[in-house]
């Protein structure tokens, strides 16, 4: 089958990151990408030979050559740029949040199904070989009847005052942050697991810093902790949260908890996720990825180490090398990426062909569970997730 050409749009971390990951996915050509920081474009283009580079993301809607293209532009951008490209006829993976707001990533899902092209939205922990594995387990009732869903998700990346990002920043980032930015993929990740949606939510949040200090020139994600505290900053009220717990209601009556923290000295990106049931209980931890945690109540407890021998048939096309060598992060959204491109190469029709990785539906799922987490915190109490059609 032919290649399917790809543009990124966006040159921070994740656009990076999606570059790299998508050199390693056979079938894709990375033809162009395009960013407003067109010098650090033009580094990332001369580093993995890509040919076309712009400053605009404009420039790449009417070209015949860009089939599909990555979104990892700032949150704000998010509808702007996904429903242009949906509307050029072209297929889009966007990074998450899908949008803003429900309204938004709603009339993005309507749009992709009345044009016919195919979507995507990065929780690319999905990804992991184990996490597969854990889903497979699930689905086959190893673990029983399931009582109990809990973890965590927790950095440290924005711990002190002098942190900043464009994260930070409502305007840009969205209403919420650390429930937005990493809870969503937490949500996400139970309800692939479980197989199961989140119906309601009990939230609370909270701010440890409720003014911070803004470096007078723009920090990309993370670097803040490779800079150390900024010469020459403004005092900024913060109005996102710094992190949360929020207890969760899923179908069949399934309970859960979760804490999210993005100021847990240590935590780099401790993302743990475990799911109890009757007969077992598994767990797994995003920053020991090759281990899962097969828990037992009248036996010894097993830690299954990622293993393609020892894994199901599914599991196993997620892992590419043998029992011992270890795969990590750049591994999930390769993994993804993999099974999007192969899905357009065979020419699959959305809504006709399942579709085996998140879609832009996913997106609005985790657009409507950040809404009424915020709506919650705001009443202190109960509130349904009203899931889009």
């Amino acid at each position: 089958m032919p290649p399917v050409n790809v543009a990124v749009i966006g040159s921070g971390f994740m656009g990076a990151a999606h570059v790299d990951a998508l050199r390693r996915v056979p079938g894709v050509n990375v033809v162009a990408i395009a960013s407003i920081d067109f010098p650090r474009a033009k580094e990332l283009a001369d580093q993995f030979g890509i040919t076309n580079v712009f400053d605009d993301w404009k420039a790449l809607l009417g070209r015949d050559d860009v089939h599909a293209v990555h979104n990892c532009t700032p949150n704000n951008l998010h509808f702007e740029v996904n429903k242009a490209f949906i509307e050029a006829g072209k297929h889009v993976l966007s990074e998450k949040p899908l949008t803003m707001t429900s309204q938004e990533s709603g009339e993005l899902v309507r749009l992709a199904r009345a044009k016919g092209v195919v979507t995507a939205i990065n929780f690319n922990y999905r990804g992991y070989p184990l996490i597969q594995q854990a889903r497979g387990m699930v689905s086959r009732g190893e673990l029983g009847n399931l009582f109990l869903v809990h973890g965590h998700y927790l950095q440290d990346w924005l711990l002190h005052d002098t942190d900043y990002n464009w994260r930070l920043e409502s305007k840009v980032s969205g209403a919420s942050r650390a429930i937005a930015d990493i809870g969503s993929h937490w949500f996400d990740l139970v309800q692939f697991v479980t197989g199961r949606k989140i119906v309601r939510v009990n939230a609370h949040l909270f701010r440890a810093h409720e003014t911070r200090k803004k470096p007078k020139q723009e920090v990309e994600t993370y670097k803040g902790k490779e800079l150390g505290a900024p010469q020459e900053y403004d005092e900024v009220s913060i109005d996102t949260e710094d992190g949360g717990f929020v207890l969760v209601e899923m179908e069949g009556g399934l309970r859960g908890s979760l804490v999210v923290s993005q100021v847990s000295s240590g935590r780099k990106n401790r993302q743990w996720i475990e799911v109890d049931g009757s007969r077992s209980a598994l767990s797994w931890d995003q920053e020991n990825p090759n281990h899962l945690w097969i828990g037992h109540r009248d036996k010894p407890n097993e830690i299954l180490i990622k293993d393609p021998s020892l894994m199901d048939p599914v599991a196993r096309t997620f892992a590419h090398y043998p029992g011992g060598h270890p795969e990590g992060y750049p591994d999930g959204p390769r993994n993804l990426f993999r099974n999007l491109y192969r899905y357009i190469a065979a020419g699959k029709k959305p809504g006709k062909d399942a579709a085996d990785f998140p879609t832009f539906e996913d997106g609005d799922a985790e657009v409507r569970i950040v809404e009424a987490v915020l709506a919650s915190n705001e009443k202190q109490g109960w509130v349904d997730v009203h899931h889009g059609g």
